[in-house]
């Protein structure tokens, strides 16, 4: 994971998101981008790319106030000692953060995205959501979320929840190399539900036949929780082992698919208090 993605609103929450990627980047030698998304009324969104280019809406004062106070709060976040010796690249862009983040993350071919969320509840998590759920959702590189101060993001308790069904082979590929970068024990959990059970005998031998093809370093222990619906199973199952990660992959449903059936690696990214991390299949 060489190239990775913040985007910040300058917050708290993005800065706990931003300690986490220098941590990672240092780790894996690798650079972040950190990305600035200038949401301001009747701006074209083909405004700004990098955040030393100057678009067509530049000669608006209002747009060039704005850029300035970009820069001085990206000069003040280059300032601070976890970030020493890491390659940083600053942008800003007009554009709608959602798809700010996305384009970006293609145009630069990012290798992870590491976002920083306080979640929804209520009517504000059902009818207009997160930026954070948004990008879940959809991108289709792994998109790490941290929801408070993590001090040391050194996870050796990785849980990953699934079925364990074929199409989850090509996301599970990279959770294992994110597993094996960290050198981070594997918990690999398959959640009973009242409409969807199955035996434990059944359920450990689909988790060991999947695993089979996998060079997993640190190993891991197959698990079978029982819960009233999948999202309880993996934060109960979580706060039981004291996770420090967890991990899903998402099929990254949209329109009236997403609406009815929901997302359960959304849900996690609103409720869980644990770093999420998510994979599209």
């Amino acid at each position: 994971m060489k190239k990775i993605l913040v985007p910040t609103d300058f917050s708290a929450h993005a800065e706990y998101a931003l300690k986490v990627a220098a941590q990672i980047a240092r780790k894996n030698n690798g650079e972040i981008f950190l990305l600035h998304m200038l949401e301001l009324p009747g701006i074209a969104s083909d405004g700004i790319g990098e955040s030393n280019a100057v678009g067509r809406s530049s000669d608006v004062p209002e747009v060039m106030f704005f850029m300035e106070k970009t820069r001085e709060r990206f000069q003040e976040i280059l300032n601070q000692p976890y970030l020493e010796g890491i390659s940083i690249v600053e942008a800003i862009q007009f554009e709608r953060a959602f798809d700010g983040i996305i384009s970006h993350s293609k145009k630069h071919n990012i290798d992870l995205v590491v976002m920083g969320s306080h979640g929804a509840s209520g009517f504000h998590e059902m009818f207009i959501g997160s930026n954070t759920e948004k990008v879940v959702r959809t991108s289709d590189i792994p998109v790490l979320v941290i929801k408070k101060e993590q001090g040391e993001f050194n996870p050796q308790k990785f849980v990953f929840a699934s079925d364990f069904s074929d199409e989850i082979k090509k996301p599970f590929a990279k959770v294992v190399q994110f597993a094996n970068s960290f050198g981070t024990e594997l918990h690999l959990v398959s959640i009973n539900t009242p409409n969807n059970f199955k035996s434990t005998h059944a359920a450990e031998k689909t988790i060991s036949d999947f695993t089979a093809q996998f060079d997993i370093k640190n190993g891991y222990t197959s698990h079978i929780y029982n819960d009233v619906n999948i999202e309880k199973g993996i934060l109960h199952f979580a706060n039981s082992i004291n996770a420090d990660l967890i991990g899903m992959s998402t099929h990254g449903r949209q329109g009236l698919a997403h609406f009815f059936n929901g997302s359960v690696s959304e849900d996690l990214v609103n409720h869980a208090v644990r770093p999420v991390i998510t994979f599209k299949i």
